[in-house]
């Protein structure tokens, strides 16, 4: 009884705040018997210097390269040669038909792995034809290369020259997963099966990253090659396909609020056996974190700058502990985790 007391206290004084919903603005759910061309356009051929990497392939409208079938969007690498290239695949983008900013957006797809294979779910600053890249920004959502045991979720801009941050997520790409970023004023948050791995800090554009206050589009895309891969070999299996289940985009009547207002904190893994990384939920740069048992013994104090702190805990007994996260303007959040074997 007093373990279920105090967990009904602690959800109670530190919930969500009511009343925050996420409302559907787009989506594409892949029903159809073909690709809607009123959300999709076909980006053609190689683009310029292999579309800015180097890359192999061919992208085709073919539906020998993309169709949709079983409510699924299907994209094909194949090795043929279409005029100077050896591969072929296909690259559609939502520019100029569907672009936003801000909101949460989710995509559920498995994608092939392989050298020189190079599937990606990503965005890219709908002013593009006027400022080019790196200066409109760029989101990618997922990206996987080769047979890497990871994928990764990266942001590149420009500040003085381009530059690029980010994280990995470990996970089969070959299985389904739901990648996702929630995007507001403050920050780009970058998440697998809803388990948020990266932050990236974009309030008052902090280190020039102004591109991301404004509209971007999305572009799905099964690349053969290039600078980042490598070339193929001939472990290399053909066809490779990428399938899409759906594409969401959410939005909330009055954007950022549900990251300022409901101020959860990000902890993970949730249950953490080894690292249990805790991020800042604060808008001040400096915040301090403690752990307690919860009998209330503390445990852990740190104070750090990062957005992200990383606190051992491989030591700690099974059970459940509480997080307290505070800053010097007075304002303290609380959350319950687990640690286990």
């Amino acid at each position: 009884m007093k373990f279920r007391f105090l967990l009904f206290v602690f959800a109670c004084g530190f919930g969500h705040a009511q009343g925050q919903t996420w409302n559907l603005i787009w989506s594409d759910e892949f029903n159809g018997t073909t690709i809607d061309n009123t959300k999709w356009t076909h980006e053609l051929g190689t683009g310029d210097w292999g579309w800015g990497n180097n890359e192999l392939q061919y992208y085709t409208a073919s539906t020998n390269n993309s169709f949709v079938s079983n409510s699924e969007l299907h994209i094909l690498a194949k090795q043929q040669v279409i005029n100077t290239s050896n591969y072929s695949s296909a690259r559609l983008v939502t520019k100029d038909k569907f672009s936003f900013q801000y909101g949460k957006v989710e995509g559920r797809l498995k994608a092939p792995a392989g050298q020189g294979l190079w599937p990606a779910f990503w965005m890219l600053g709908q002013n593009i034809g006027s400022v080019s890249w790196p200066q409109c920004g760029e989101i990618d959502i997922m990206e996987h290369v080769n047979n890497n045991a990871y994928i990764n979720g990266t942001v590149h801009y420009n500040n003085n020259g381009h530059v690029y941050v980010g994280g990995q997520y470990y996970t089969n790409v070959e299985e389904y997963h739901v990648y996702s970023i929630i995007w507001n004023t403050n920050s780009i948050r970058f998440y697998v099966d809803g388990n948020i791995y990266y932050t990236q800090n974009i309030l008052n554009n902090t280190g020039g990253t102004e591109e991301f206050h404004n509209d971007f589009f999305f572009i799905l895309n099964l690349a053969v090659g290039g600078n980042w891969p490598g070339s193929p070999n001939a472990s290399t299996v053909f066809p490779a396909e990428m399938s899409v289940d759906y594409i969401r985009v959410y939005q909330q009547n009055t954007i950022g609020v549900e990251e300022e207002t409901a101020q959860e904190i990000n902890c993970y893994p949730n249950p953490a056996n080894n690292v249990f990384n805790v991020e800042n939920p604060f808008l001040s740069p400096t915040f301090t974190c403690k752990i307690f048992a919860l009998d209330g013994r503390l445990i852990y104090s740190e104070s750090s700058q990062d957005r992200t702190t990383h606190i051992p805990c491989s030591d700690w007994t099974n059970g459940m502990y509480f997080v307290e996260c505070s800053n010097s303007n007075g304002e303290s959040l609380k959350k319950l985790f687990l640690i286990q074997d």
